[in-house]
């Protein structure tokens, strides 16, 4: 057992770099067999396809990032309407921390989902955060609303590219491997930018 586990780790290493370094669809699965060193029949013996592959480098650290925002947007519309109001920005600063730390750990896992994931089931990773996030948007304008706040609504292409463009500020930091404590301070900075632009635009600013 301790062999096979030994085999599958290198399996999954040469094949980190083969995915890190050709995008999924440019990976060979005959190059990463070879350097290996196992044989096709003894790889089959593990996975089907390459798919299967990545899929077992990647699923771990897309199902955090999803399942731990849509937790973060249920708790937040969960609070009173007077909370939601009172911890709009220090809410967001605390779920980007958390998923920032949890990047930081997993870096190359998530340099995967994030630049090598053309062609696979993960591709739309970020496309379906950003579709959270304007949901979780437009509840909270219902919420402003509600309280006696007059909104507006957004340009919808206006607001699918400024949504896109905070993830992608964000995950910038982990493709470009920026080192950690210079990375913590965009996120601080970041956060702070973004938490302004979407006060001034709800109107609270």
């Amino acid at each position: 057992m301790a062999e096979e586990n030994k085999t599958l780790d290198k399996i999954h290493s040469i094949a980190e770099q083969e995915f890190l370094q050709k995008g999924f669809r440019g990976a060979s699965l005959r190059n990463i067999v070879k350097e290996a060193g196992v044989t096709t029949g003894a790889f089959y013996g593990y996975y089907k396809s390459k798919d299967e592959l990545f899929d077992a480098l990647v699923k771990s650290h897309a199902d955090y990032m999803l399942n731990y925002f849509k937790k973060v947007q249920k708790e937040f519309e969960e609070l009173s309407k007077e909370e939601q109001l009172a911890e709009m920005s220090g809410y967001n600063m605390t779920y980007i921390d958390d998923m920032f730390e949890y990047a930081y750990k997993n870096l190359n896992g998530m340099k995967l989902l994030l630049t090598a994931a053309i062609g696979t089931k993960y591709e739309n990773l970020l496309h379906e955060m950003v579709e959270m996030e304007i949901e979780s948007t437009h509840n909270f304008m219902k919420v402003m609303e509600q309280m006696g706040y007059k909104t507006k609504p957004f340009d919808p292409h206006f607001e699918h590219i400024i949504t896109s463009g905070m993830f992608a500020a964000y995950f910038e930091l982990i493709i470009h491997e920026v080192p950690y404590e210079q990375a913590k301070k965009c996120i601080d900075d970041m956060t702070k930018f973004y938490a302004a632009g979407w006060g001034r635009m709800y109107g609270l600013a």
